[in-house]
């Protein structure tokens, strides 16, 4: 007989959609009994034959608690008409009906037998939370019912579904359920409280969870129901809260790595005359039933995985729960009576909540789910999604399988791939334990793959202090069962479930024996994250083979390791700090990847020495495995290597010396009276010809130095057309000296090519009438008339009058301040000295 739960009144139109079709989708609040009840209603189908029905659920405890309620409600045991398959538990038997498994485990059965032969439905029970493994389970199972199997029936179950939006793409009705709750008051933080808080999600629920709980018990009757994000939130909560909770009420946590006993305890009814507050993850939100609970507290966070594609990094997150899981909680205080939700945040902050979580599919790294698609042959687009894969996410995901041969670059899975799926587990955890089996630490490979798919076993005895990320403690903790180091203490509940499962991998491997070598877990870890290695760059940071940085302070590892397996990195995408990690050493290195390393010799011009430094370097990725001098390096890679420098230097930049300046200053000059016949010289298209007119003469040179000691104006006399001819007019044209009255040859300035510079002692051009010209005649000569000191008396391009005029007016401002020189009347007449009267007398 099934129990009197709100589902009933659905289960007609349930029945009779899923009779006429093969597919449906129902929607049932929390507490209708959707997931006890519809299964057991669809024994009597008879559509279903002698097929089983098989149950999904996200979580081994909702799993486990499923199929006992059902087997309670059956009068049987569980294992009879209804059983379970979960990680490293089974209890079918011939007899069984009905199988509840996680999800993952649809996973492997549609693999094995596309057409799932002899099961006659697959419900998808609570499909809102969209973990990866249901929405790869879902797009499976639509391709084989489309291919092989129109008769198997599919059912889409949850509390708070999108139906508008699953049914119409799922081509099925959708069947609604009222639901039962009994009232619940909901109340929220102050928004006063709430300021007097701290802003991080851990501190903030440490401080307030056991005020909250306390006055709860103060306030309402029944048992507490408290929220937490994770494990560590869970002890630090339970550190606080324990010492002063009253006598008669009993404290538990709850998660999925507990004991099976210490599970039982939270879920049932306090004794008679004791109450019992129960600290749970996100586990309790759905499917399970806590017996006793009138009190929720939600702490409003939720740990949730974070694949970034840009970095390869995956990285756990605390982030404020969705509006949608939020009143998934409320409802745990609903269902047996009155209840009240005390909401650890503000009524403002749950209006900025979002609607839903994205679906694990657009957030997760996707090599386990690109390795199945391989498997079943199909590409991400051949199949039906409700989030399809984000591609770039895919595409990376598809490059680690070719790296660890999972997969061919053509995109056929490879026979290793194959094995890595049946053991179940990631695709780098099984690479680890086949290739560690091959290299005979297999037993310490399936230990390390265990501990690797476990929470950290190993936490300090100082709360505010890390664990060392050292892989080598945990294994010897797991292999010796004592603490390794002093401070540490290992937890008693992960050191079991960790042997417990190796020793499950041992036999799904193949693997005898039992003897494990902890310094085998570098090797073992570089097999399963060969984009992690690492080299130590600074006592606080390594360098990993993509080139990214990450914290792993030195202190927790010796001297002589230089290069590193880091199995987790934690913190930001920016900012990563390597968690887990072992040292390897070079030769392990060498011998994983000997295909990956490159060999070359490297010649490059270094900066701070000016000169060319030539290199024999072995690299992998980022990671320099050898460095040293190469003593004879190639000469036309030496001299490309200079020429490069002096080409990202740039031709202003070159160590032009005084001479060659002032010849370029001529030769722009030309340039703009005589386009057609002289070169320019510019920066520009001198940096654009460097491989005609410098290239050439850099053969031999080894440094800037040598570069400097070339013949400069060689270089740009080398660069006219006309050869020895044109040189002769340069001369001629643009005379880099004129000869004066007084016999003097005065340098013409052409830094500014308009108007070339004649700077001259004004008594060294007397008698001379006209201003000198040049370019056969087109430019006349700025004259800087000098005083006897050096200054400029008169600028003029127009001698002639300078005599006729403003010779009289310096004549008179500067005879009195240069007596011993001399200021004729008549300077067109006056021999043109640089000499003083007196000496110009003695001559």
């Amino acid at each position: 007989m099934l129990p009197d739960l709100p589902i009933r009144a659905a289960l007609p139109e349930l029945l009779a959609a899923l009779e006429t079709g093969n597919r449906a989708v129902l929607q049932a609040p929390p507490g209708a009994g959707k997931t006890t009840v519809v299964p057991l209603a669809l024994l009597e189908a008879p559509w279903r034959a002698e097929g089983k029905i098989l149950v999904l659920e996200p979580r081994r405890l909702a799993a486990r608690a499923a199929a006992t309620r059902m087997a309670q409600l059956l009068g049987e045991p569980v294992g009879h008409t209804v059983g379970y398959r979960v990680r490293l538990e089974n209890k079918v038997s011939a007899h069984t009906r009905i199988e509840v498994v996680t999800e993952g485990i649809l996973t492997r059965l549609v693999q094995d037998d596309p057409a799932l032969e002899g099961i006659a439905a697959v419900l998808f029970d609570e499909f809102h939370e969209r973990s990866l493994q249901a929405d790869l389970g879902l797009a499976l199972a639509l391709d084989a019912q489309a291919v092989l199997r129109p008769d198997l029936r599919l059912l889409v179950m949850s509390a708070t579904l999108d139906a508008a939006r699953l049914g119409p793409w799922l081509e099925a009705p959708v069947v609604t359920s009222a639901g039962f709750m009994h009232p619940i008051e909901t109340q929220y933080l102050s928004p006063r409280r709430a300021a007097g808080g701290s802003s991080r999600p851990h501190e903030r629920l440490a401080d307030l969870t056991p005020a909250v709980v306390r006055e709860a018990l103060a306030q309402h009757p029944g048992d507490i129901l408290v929220f937490l994000p994770g494990l560590a939130d869970q002890r630090r909560v339970a550190e606080r809260l324990g010492p002063g909770l009253p006598d008669a009420v009993d404290m538990h946590v709850l998660h999925g790595e507990l004991p099976l006993e210490q599970q039982d305890a939270a879920l049932r009814p306090a004794p008679a005359g004791r109450r019992k507050v129960v600290l749970a993850t996100s586990i309790a939100e759905t499917s399970l039933t806590i017996e006793g609970v009138r009190v929720v507290v939600d702490g409003g966070y939720a740990r949730v995985p974070r694949f970034v594609p840009r970095t390869g990094l995956t990285t756990l997150e605390t982030v404020p729960v969705s509006q949608a899981a939020a009143d998934q909680r409320r409802g745990r205080a609903g269902r047996l009576g009155p209840g009240v939700c005390l909401r650890l945040w503000t009524e403002a902050e749950h209006q900025q909540l979002p609607a839903h979580l994205p679906a694990e599919m657009l957030t997760a790294d996707l090599s386990g789910l690109a390795l199945e698609l391989a498997l079943w042959g199909a590409e991400a687009g051949a199949l039906r999604w409700l989030d399809a894969p984000p591609t770039p996410a895919l595409a990376q995901a598809r490059e680690l399988l070719v790296r660890l041969g999972a997969v061919l670059p053509s995109g056929q899975a490879t026979s290793h791939g194959r094995e890595l799926a049946r053991l179940g587990l990631p695709p780098r955890l099984g690479h680890l334990v086949v290739r560690g089996r091959e290299l005979n630490h297999g037993a310490t490979a399936c230990l390390l793959a265990a501990l690797l798919a476990e929470r950290d076993m190993l936490r300090a005895t100082d709360p505010g202090q890390p664990a060392p990320p050292d892989l080598r403690l945990r294994l010897e903790a797991l292999h010796s069962g004592r603490s390794p180091l002093p401070g540490l203490v290992a937890d008693a509940g992960a050191v079991r479930r960790v042997r417990e499962a190796a020793a499950a991998l041992r036999g799904r491997a193949g693997i005898s024996g039992q003897h494990i070598e902890p310094d085998g877990a570098g090797i073992l870890a570089a097999l399963a994250y060969p984009d992690r290695l690492a080299q130590r760059e600074t006592p606080e940071r390594v360098r990993l083979v993509t080139g990214q940085r990450a914290t792993l302070p030195a202190e927790f590892f010796s001297a002589q390791d230089q290069f590193f397996a880091i199995a987790y990195l934690d913190g930001t995408a920016t900012a990563p700090r390597a968690s887990l990690a072992a040292p390897v050493s070079l030769a392990e290195v060498e011998q994983l990847f000997p295909e990956q390393i490159d060999n070359r010799d490297e010649v490059r011009f270094d900066a701070a020495s000016g000169k060319v430094v030539a290199r024999r370097v072995r690299r992998l990725g980022a990671l320099v495995l050898s460095d040293a001098a190469l003593l004879q390096p190639s000469a036309e890679l030496v001299t490309q290597a200079l020429q490069d420098a002096v080409r990202a230097a740039g031709v202003a930049q070159l160590p032009w010396p005084e001479s060659a300046q002032q010849l370029r200053q001529r030769l722009v000059f030309l340039h703009q009276q005589f386009p057609a016949d002289w070169p320019e010289v510019s920066d520009e298209v001198l940096q654009a010809e460097l491989d005609e007119w410098l290239g050439p003469h850099l053969a031999g040179l080894h440094s800037l130095a040598d570069v400097g000691r070339l013949d400069w104006n060689e270089l740009l006399l080398g660069r006219l057309p006309g050869g020895w001819a044109q040189r002769q007019d340069l001369e001629r044209l643009a005379p880099a000296h004129l000869e004066v009255p007084s016999g003097s040859h005065i340098r013409v300035d052409y830094s500014d090519p308009a108007a070339p510079v004649l700077a001259v002692k004004l008594q060294e051009v007397f008698g001379l009438l006209d201003t000198p010209r040049i370019a056969n005649g087109r430019v006349p000569l700025t004259l800087h008339l000098l005083s006897p000191g050096g200054r400029p008396a008169q600028v003029t391009r127009d001698l002639r009058s300078f005599w006729q005029t403003g010779y009289f007016d310096v004549r008179k401002d500067l005879r009195g301040r240069y007596p011993k020189h001399p200021w004729p009347d008549d300077p067109l007449t006056h021999v043109p000295t640089k000499l003083t009267k007196k000496r110009l007398e003695g001559r």
